[in-house]
């Protein structure tokens, strides 16, 4: 790729220049960050340590948590630095690294929000079927191709990026190293790489999202005709909340990747980046079991361990 470009570095620019805000929004984002780490690495503990949680729905929350993880950390601890101490210099092949893993993560949790929303499709319109449905094996098939998916989306898209010469400014319009951002510094004629841009996410998401708006149809015609109070409560309020976060991601990401780049608005898109690439891998913990029975029981179980743990010490 250095064959390429003359460029060997990237400037990102951040979310702002104005001094007297880079100390409060670091305050923010490194609060956000603190609760995305307890959030979803105390999900993933909680799912691995109580056996009642080792179900599909919780397998592929656990694998949700894990992507949320790891994609915030590749934007936000560089974000953080250059508020904090200024460094906003990322080298070439960190900002072609940053790129593929960010696309790679996000188009893993795409796939899963869609097998989630085909496993609460099993579990609601299926119940008798839900255990010879999603065997152990299918939900390991289905999680890897969820990685698949997102490897094979960050290749292409990294390629068709970084394939262009970048020959003229090194300023990314940013706060990291996203396509759009960083296809409009080339000096090479992009519409081709445009084109396949546009295709691939719109391929990925709206298959995906076809996956989730059946899935959650068929839910709700099965929750319409159910008899029992209870069941439709629990039913209706699980797909309420998943589809809270599906919301939110959704409408973000095809704000930001399914438009022509002459419609794109630097500042603008620095804003939806923010939510999702911070604001949503917080809020899915809390989205996805703050209400939710199972996930308290087992994280009071776990407390009551650590008491008790701690009453023997002493």
């Amino acid at each position: 790729m250095e064959n390429n470009t003359e460029v060997t570095d990237f400037i990102l620019l951040g979310l702002t220049s104005a001094p007297e805000l880079q100390i409060p929004l670091f305050t923010m984002f490194i609060l956000v960050y603190g609760i995305t780490l307890i959030g979803n690495l105390g999900l993933i503990v909680l799912i691995l340590l109580d056996l009642r949680l080792h179900i599909p729905m919780y397998f592929f929350l656990s694998n949700l948590s894990l992507v949320d993880l790891c994609y915030s950390s590749t934007i936000t601890p560089k974000v953080m630095a250059g508020l904090l101490i200024g460094d906003s210099v990322i080298s070439y092949n960190a900002c072609a690294a940053q790129m593929f893993f960010f696309v790679a993560f996000a188009t893993v949790e795409n796939y899963l929000l869609a097998s989630m929303a085909y496993d609460r499709y099993a579990a609601v319109c299926k119940p008798l079927h839900y255990t010879t449905t999603m065997t152990t094996s299918v939900c390991a098939h289905m999680a890897i191709g969820c990685y698949v998916f997102g490897i094979l989306t960050a290749a292409i898209d990294v390629g068709d990026t970084f394939c262009l010469s970048f020959c003229r400014s090194n300023v990314v319009h940013h706060f990291f190293c996203d396509i759009p951002a960083v296809m409009t510094l080339t000096c090479s004629d992009k519409d081709v790489n445009e084109l396949i841009l546009l295709l691939l996410s719109s391929f990925n998401i709206f298959f995906a999202l076809l996956v989730i708006l059946i899935s959650y149809l068929l839910i709700f015609v099965t929750v319409l005709k159910m008899h029992s109070g209870e069941g439709y409560r629990k039913a209706l309020f699980t797909c309420a909340s998943h589809l809270v976060a599906v919301s939110i991601f959704y409408g973000t990401v095809i704000l930001m990747y399914l438009q022509p780049s002459s419609s794109h608005s630097m500042d603008r898109d620095k804003i939806v980046s923010v939510f999702y690439t911070m604001l949503i891998p917080m809020l899915n913990p809390m989205v996805y079991s703050l209400r939710n029975k199972e996930v308290k029981n087992a994280f009071r179980k776990v407390v009551e361990k650590a008491k008790d743990s701690v009453g023997l010490i002493f």
